[in-house]
């Protein structure tokens, strides 16, 4: 594991906690889900890059469908 790995699971641990307190704290489910996901991706195993652009996709969703 390296520094950088290391920091981008920070990075996507605290980003899904916000889009989860977000989405619970303003009933946006999309935000809600989105935050579920970005915490329960890194788990899958999937290689790095593949990991950035599954999070800038879920880190996206909010801003383009509302619901």
């Amino acid at each position: 594991m390296t520094t950088s790995s290391i920091i981008i699971y920070i990075f996507l641990g605290s980003a899904s906690l916000a889009y989860f307190m977000y989405g619970k704290a303003e009933r946006k489910a999309v935000a809600l889900f989105s935050g579920i996901g970005l915490g329960v991706a890194p788990y899958f195993g999937l290689e790095m890059w593949q990991l950035v652009v599954a999070s800038l996709l879920m880190m996206a969703l909010p801003f383009f469908v509302k619901i």
